[in-house]
């Protein structure tokens, strides 16, 4: 590193000395500040240094002249409702867009989410994994896009790297307005995480959120989201898709795995908590380890009819068959609204895909006036970003079809999409790298309310997206230190503190004077057949075959391993939760019905006897009819020979003990199979290593249920799909209700403060 200019003291207003250094290192100039990097900029952007009274800033806009969004002495406020009117039109309009799904390096053409270098394919480019794709090119340089959503990334190398590749290019460009990063979650130990994260990334592995709701406890939640906020700026992102804060009601739901659970009290515990850890530096405020967190899904996506979900037409509707709604927005305007730290509240919201049936228009959430602006910004008061979830503006021709998601406006143009969800109260469309149809839709307005109308409309846009990037100092300092960010991304220190989180998440239901062991122990254990599974709602399948469900090496480090049960002490079992379809099946629509199937929480075929004979949603354009009732139809679960492979191991060990690890992402039915176990343990996907401490004993399991397990299909379907803990739970032959906040330990039922305060 070359010093470039002498050590200067500098006289701030505040009567305060301090210290700048200047420094030149490779392509980057940096203003250190008590031994930190303070300002840093590109040699290669155009940017220089200027100065007020000897203080040193970054001259983004190149004008020689210290304007006041690039005063770091003022609010983030202040800076960003500057720079908004020095915007023009298609500039803010690139502000309001957030991109697709990126991947490092970007996937190959012809795949899903693929992309291309220098028109050719990643693998024929001879590019690097963190160079920009083509793609990335267009939308930074052509669309002013300045919010980028990545998936997988390679290392965090590759996304440090690739991060101030960014960076540079977008330094360079008008006024200097950095990308702001962002990921969905990015720490658990599930297919979906590898998904957002990458195979090859090393990184903190941490129960999905559903596992952290099961700790019952909310400082464990705030130190999740400490850790991660800092592992993710040091990949280059500043903005988490997350937390999901939807009340999971109903117990078909897919996405009830990314909850914290059905309970109200315990979600807005945990969603402050969550929010909380990761803007909040050092339980300070706002600060260089902070991470925006945009909360979702606004007004709660966790009642829809049937269980369906909102990402297809046939799962457009939420209803409210008990009147439950305002405790769906709990968990937001009384958990992430009310932050215990500095920052306040959460910095943006993302709305759900759904219709709320009854409030409002029926239309998606994005596009619903009464939900954003007569409820979220006006009740509630709320003025921070509001971001459509991805593709709400884009066209669709099927309810079964992953396409747009534009439900209840689809037959409006893109561009009238886009106006009638700012109209709506909107800032920002997700999955949407093309400036135009933003353009267009402010032409819509100006039709109906004047230029100076939506001038201001799109600058009270920019300034709320503006603020959060100010907030999180990207503008002072956008970049990273390659060899930092790979010694912090899953150091020790990190990784540890997230198996001790793993071993909190895992819960005990069932332990018929089995554990903890006293002694070694031998062990057999049987071969799972894994079914060919659609993942990623849908969008892509795995391969099926049969596997062992956890790794025999890892187990060996813990007991002694046999092949013939009549030699074994034990048997140990690992299945997963039935994989009872959609709710939706194109077979059952080609062959006369309505296409409307029941969504299947057990391992049998299950009938839907007890299913309403009509609807409350009603249909869609797509649709020749109102009525979704699946009544009397048969669903089978593609993972049937999960309950087989219980009974049959039961049938083999005879009285010898049989342990079942159970992998749940939802409430299951479970009258099938626990009275053919003697232990039985709840995970939401976490390291074999640490389902292996419980049941050697070494460490005494503390989770608890934070959701009901359902006596049978019967009260599943009787339940509302709005209403918290409304279901008969299954009781066990030990005479235990399997019911929300309901765990054991080695001495019996848990009942401790956090029962007391959440059961």
């Amino acid at each position: 590193m070359k010093k470039i200019f002498i050590f200067f003291a500098l006289i701030i207003s505040a009567c305060e000395s301090e210290n700048y250094d200047i420094f030149s290192n490779d392509n980057f100039i940096t203003v250190e500040r008590g031994n930190a990097p303070f300002l840093k900029f590109s040699k290669l952007s155009g940017v220089s240094i200027i100065y007020d009274k000897s203080i040193p800033f970054k001259d983004l806009n190149k004008n020689k002249k210290l304007d006041k969004y690039e005063d770091w002495r003022l609010s983030s406020e202040e800076r960003a409702i500057d720079l908004a009117s020095k915007l023009s039109l298609n500039e803010i309009a690139g502000l309001m867009l957030y991109s697709s799904h990126q991947s490092l390096p970007g996937r190959s053409m012809g795949a899903w989410m693929s992309s291309s270098y220098n028109g050719l394919p990643f693998e024929q480019s001879n590019a690097l994994a963190s160079d920009l794709t083509d793609e990335q090119r267009k939308f930074i340089t052509e669309d002013n896009l300045r919010h980028i959503l990545i998936t997988s990334v390679d290392s965090p190398e590759v996304a440090a790297i690739w991060s101030n590749n960014v960076q540079e290019l977008s330094e360079s460009l008008g006024f200097g307005i950095p990308v702001n990063v962002s990921s969905d979650p990015r720490h658990g130990n599930d297919a979906f995480a590898l998904f957002n994260s990458g195979k090859k990334q090393k990184i903190s592995t941490w129960p999905s959120t559903l596992g952290l709701a099961a700790s019952f406890d909310p400082s464990l939640m705030k130190k999740f989201g400490e850790i991660a906020s800092i592992e993710y700026r040091a990949l280059g992102i500043t903005t988490a898709l997350s937390p999901q804060i939807d009340i999971a009601t109903d117990p078909r739901w897919y996405r009830f795995d990314g909850t914290m659970g059905e309970d109200v009290l315990l979600s807005t515990d945990l969603a402050r908590a969550y929010v909380d850890g990761f803007q909040s530096t050092n339980n300070y405020g706002w600060g260089k380890e902070s991470v925006n967190a945009m909360i979702k899904h606004w007004p709660g996506g966790g009642s829809g009819e049937g269980g369906r979900d909102g990402h297809f037409g046939y799962g457009a509707y939420a209803i409210y068959p008990g009147n439950n709604f305002e405790n769906h927005l709990k968990p937001f305007t009384e958990g992430a609204f009310k932050l215990n730290g500095e920052t306040k509240k959460a910095s943006a919201v993302m709305p759900y895909y759904t219709v709320s049936l009854g409030y409002g228009d029926r239309v998606g959430s994005g596009f619903n006036k009464y939900l954003i602006t007569d409820i979220l910004r006006n009740k509630f008061n709320y003025d921070g970003v509001l971001c459509t979830d991805w593709a709400i503006t884009k066209d669709v021709s099927s309810v079964s079809l992953m396409q747009g998601k534009s439900w209840g406006v689809e037959n409006f143009s893109e561009a009238e999409r886009h106006f009638l969800a700012i109209d709506a109260g909107m800032d920002q469309f997700g999955g949407n790298d093309d400036y135009i149809p933003v353009v267009e839709a402010y032409k819509i307005g100006v039709e109906r309310y004047g230029e100076e109308y939506m001038r201001k409309r799109f600058e009270q846009s920019a300034v709320r997206l503006l603020i959060n990037i100010f907030n999180v100092g990207l503008f002072e300092n956008p970049y990273l230190d390659i060899d930092q960010s790979k010694q912090t991304v899953g150091n020790d220190s990190f990784v540890k503190e997230g198996f001790n989180a793993q071993l909190k998440s895992i819960v005990m239901l069932k332990n018929s004077d089995v554990l903890p062991f006293s002694n070694q122990k031998k062990v057999y254990v049987p071969k799972r057949y894994n079914p060919p599974t659609k993942i990623f709602f849908g969008m892509m399948q795995t391969e099926g075959g049969y596997e062992y469900p956890i790794d025999m090496e890892t187990i060996s480090k813990y007991f002694q391993i046999v092949d013939n049960p009549e030699d074994a002490d034990f048997a140990l079992i690992g299945i997963k939760d039935p994989d009872g379809g959609n709710g939706y099946d194109t077979d059952d629509l080609n062959n006369g019905g309505n296409g409307y199937m029941p969504i299947n929480l057990q391992y049998s075929d299950y009938t839907a006897t007890n299913a309403r004979e009509k609807s409350l949603s009603g249909g869609s354009p797509f649709e020749n009819f109102n009525n979704r009732s699946y009544k009397g139809k048969t669903i089978k679960t593609n993972n049937y020979t999960d309950m087989t492979l219980v009974r049959d191991t039961k049938k083999i060990m005879g009285e010898k003990p049989v342990i079942l690890v159970l992998e749940v992402s939802r409430p299951m039915v479970m009258k099938e199979i626990e009275s053919y176990t003697d232990v039985l343990l709840i995970s939401t996907g976490v390291e074999d290593k640490a389902l292996l401490e419980i049941i050697s004993g070494k460490v005494e399991p503390s989770g608890l249920l934070p959701f009901q397990m359902p006596a049978n299909m019967e009260t599943v379907e009787s339940q509302f799909e709005d209403m918290s803990r409304d279901m008969i739970p299954h009781v066990d032959k030990n005479g235990n209700k399997y019911d929300f906040a309901f765990g054991m330990n080695w001495n019996g039922v848990i009942k401790d403060h956090r029962v007391k305060k959440y059961k």
